[in-house]
């Protein structure tokens, strides 16, 4: 494995489990007043092109991390939808 893509997967791993954080919290508190839904509908929408610009590219770090960023901001959505 090369460094470059060592350094994909390390930054896509880094930034994709951000979002576990605010799913915990969320799903502990039962409550997602505090969360901006336009905040994740943007986050959500620019993955989901960073996503296609991966698949375009065929670039497995970006493929990867975006597809699994994509899930998890579609959860914290939902998780807004369901608890405020």
């Amino acid at each position: 494995m090369d460094a470059t893509l060592i350094l994909g997967l390390a930054a896509g791993f880094f930034t994709t489990i951000s979002f576990v954080p605010q799913i915990q919290k969320i799903w502990k508190t039962r409550s997602a007043e505090d969360v901006s839904k336009k905040m994740f509908l943007a986050i959500a929408l620019g993955v989901a092109l960073w996503l296609a610009y991966g698949i375009i590219l065929e670039q497995w770090p970006i493929i990867i991390w975006n597809a699994i960023s994509l899930v998890l901001a579609g959860a914290i959505l939902a998780l807004k939808y369901r608890f405020g």
